[in-house]
């Protein structure tokens, strides 16, 4: 017997309509590309959503095309994700940060029919448009009169003049929930780049998800900074949510330096932000230099890689900021853990509780998750044991874009998604990566932790970033060094950074070395890049050797 109620599908115009009716006069704050304050508020998005779909059912364009954006976060970009989406379209958020070959190669794969982007990257459109035939429109996100005079690109339109004239009356179409939204393609450390193909329905229960009390807290009274970008998996689902709850949006555009971050959480009275570890110790870097303190920022969520604890201190204990750490891949639209106390973790020390929160956290609703050995069989939640992380869930990938399945298989036939990550779980649910699965590093048939010494040495006032590799040994097959980056104007010695592990770890897991270098290499999406560190360590030799 099936229950009674109403059968609506869960679609991403039900979002920005349901904003609209609600939350009509919310503000969307958005420093642009020409760097001015652009205000508007959630009706003008949807009324602009809605000429953006009219445009794209006059262009001809069928269910499911690929429309593309290469763009920053901004006002005009939200809208592509409703109006694109919402029409039935697929929107393909591009990496601007990408290789041009790659963008061009991503671009191809997806079969993009539109593409749009901001100003800043017109010298990659100009680089890749030409090896890019399925793309039938190239859209510049700005007025009619910042369009270049010769562009080289044929039949370049502004984005506003392309949406100006079309109708802001528009009938959401209905289909089934299941069918793709947006995608979003793996940085592509190795090999081509894979991409992910969400649903409106996984999109949609994302958006709840990371409104909960427990996850983001987003709600009608927040004003929310989102510097994690909209191209990398989707802003974390923050532009679904925050049409939700209706909160006030403010998009950094361009501008991600500490003190443009810095001034608009303060003009705009931000109370949530969210951001790479990278983005916020820039933050802290100026705040710190500059004696500021923050007067409306509450709480800030961290992920896209491991939050050092000197971080979460640095934020809770000299300005009054709670970090939430997360965690998640692209692969999982992204949220899969979000790091928050329970009721009775409120009556421990601070000690305690800071080491709870170092972790990545609970699994959120809608998230299975387990550790694995080499064997398969499950780990115990103990905090103890280790393995391998396998996830399941409503808005985790089951394949890849005409790609294969990734899922392996339990002893029950079900489907589990590899992370790639090692970590532990305790007897509360409370997951920690302990590092990822090519980096984890064996000693004398021992274990190391790659991110623990990375945190140790990130705590060290002179560093600004640090890496731990394993690099080869004749009789304990890997040692662990770290490579430093000072941050400007501090002086450390090798001696006084190896020193300063002394007490926080066992005497064998101190690394070997310290190599100083002028700065850590970043990927498309702001993590370390060990492989290519690894390729600058070549002919290495550890001491002694």
């Amino acid at each position: 017997m099936l229950g009674l109620m109403q059968n609506q599908p869960l679609l991403i115009s039900t979002l920005i309509t349901f904003a609209e009716r609600n939350h009509g006069d919310g503000e969307i704050v958005s420093r642009r590309v020409e760097g001015d304050i652009h205000r508007y508020t959630y009706r003008d998005l949807a009324r602009r959503a809605r000429q953006l779909a009219n445009v794209l059912d006059g262009m001809g364009l069928q269910f499911s095309d690929r429309v593309a954006s290469l763009a920053w976060n901004g006002y005009r970009h939200m809208e592509m994700y409703f109006g694109v989406s919402g029409s039935g379209r697929v929107l393909h958020t591009v990496n601007p940060r990408l290789h041009p070959d790659q963008i061009a190669w991503i671009v191809n794969h997806a079969e993009d029919q539109v593409l749009c982007f901001d100003m800043t990257f017109l010298p990659i459109v100009q680089a890749v448009h030409a090896k890019c035939p399925t793309v039938k429109k190239w859209v510049a996100l700005c007025d009619a009169d910042r369009l270049p005079a010769d562009s080289g690109i044929p039949g370049l339109t502004s984005y506003e003049d392309w949406i100006g004239g079309a109708p802001g009356e528009y009938d959401w179409p209905t289909f089934d929930e299941n069918s793709a939204s947006s995608m979003c393609y793996t940085s592509g450390t190795t090999g081509n780049p894979k991409a992910a193909l969400y649903s409106h329905r996984s999109t949609t229960l994302h958006a709840y998800a990371a409104a909960l009390p427990d996850v983001m807290c987003l709600s009608a009274r927040d004003s929310v900074l989102p510097v994690v970008p909209m191209f990398h998996v989707n802003a974390w689902g923050i532009p679904y949510s925050a049409a939700l709850t209706g909160c006030k949006v403010v998009f950094p555009g361009p501008a991600l330096d500490g003190k443009s971050v810095y001034e608009l959480i303060e003009a705009e009275g931000v109370t949530f932000a969210a951001g790479v570890p990278t983005v916020w110790q820039m933050l802290l870097n100026h705040v710190q230099a500059a004696g500021l303190k923050f007067s409306t920022l509450g709480r800030t969520v961290i992920g896209g890689s491991a939050c050092p604890p000197a971080m979460i201190t640095a934020f809770q204990d000299g300005y009054g900021v709670s970090v939430l750490h997360a965690w998640g891949m692209t692969e999982m639209s992204p949220l899969g853990t979000l790091c928050t106390l329970k009721n009775k973790h409120l009556r421990m020390g601070r000690d305690e509780q800071m080491h709870i929160l170092q972790k990545q956290g609970r699994a959120i609703y809608g998230v299975e998750m387990k550790i694995v050995g080499a064997d398969g069989k499950e780990q115990p939640w103990d905090g103890k044991a280790y393995g391998d992380l396998l996830v399941r869930g409503p808005w985790i990938l089951e394949r890849y874009y005409k790609g294969e399945s990734p899922l392996v298989k339990d002893e029950h036939g079900v489907g589990w998604f590899p992370t790639g990550d090692v970590a532990t779980i305790d007897a509360d649910g409370y997951m920690q990566i302990t590092d990822r699965s090519k980096d984890v590093i064996k000693s004398g048939g021992e274990w190391i932790s790659s991110i623990d010494i990375e945190n140790i040495a990130m705590a060290h006032p002179a560093v600004a970033m640090a890496a731990c590799v394993g690099m080869p040994h004749p009789k304990w097959d890997e040692r662990p060094i770290v490579v430093v980056a000072r941050r400007p104007g501090a002086e450390v010695t090798r001696e006084e950074l190896l020193a300063f592990y002394e007490g926080k770890t066992a005497k064998w897991q101190i690394p070997d070395d310290v190599v100083f270098v002028d700065a850590i290499p970043l990927g498309a999406t702001g993590k370390m890049l060990k492989t290519r560190l690894r390729e600058q360590l070549a002919g290495y030799k550890l001491p002694g050797l």
